[in-house]
């Protein structure tokens, strides 16, 4: 399965995605969110996103998912470190948070290659999707 990243300003709101995706789809799917600077605020951890890329990564991939612009900044840096690492099926996605994410979840679970999912999420039909 595609491995999801859900990449936040907040921890909260990371931590609510994924308890809400987890309910929405019970197998169990490679999936991490995080959320906050590291240090309790809010922001994004550049160190943070390639460790988790790091974790989900197999050869099916891994597509990050973030909420506005500089955590979407910061996934295309952390992109950056990981190719050189040779990490190179992962992809960043501006669809919509909360939906991109239960739909990336329910596509991956039922096998969907990563260029798929990302269209299906950053889709203009994403809404009618859910």
């Amino acid at each position: 399965m595609v491995g999801i990243l859900i990449v936040s300003h907040s921890h909260k709101i990371a931590q609510g995605i994924e308890e809400l995706v987890k309910e929405l789809v019970p197998r169990k799917i490679p999936l991490i969110s995080i959320g906050g600077d590291g240090y309790g605020g809010i922001g994004t951890d550049i160190e943070e996103i390639v460790e988790a890329v790091e974790e989900l990564y197999d050869d099916n991939g891994v597509i990050i998912i973030g909420d506005v612009g500089s955590s979407l900044m910061n996934a295309k840096m952390a992109l950056e470190v990981l190719e050189l690492e040779g990490y190179t099926n992962v992809m960043v996605s501006s669809a919509p948070l909360v939906e991109g994410a239960m739909v990336a979840a329910v596509e991956s679970n039922l096998g969907k290659d990563l260029l798929t999912i990302k269209k299906k999420i950053e889709s203009k039909r994403l809404i009618e999707l859910i």
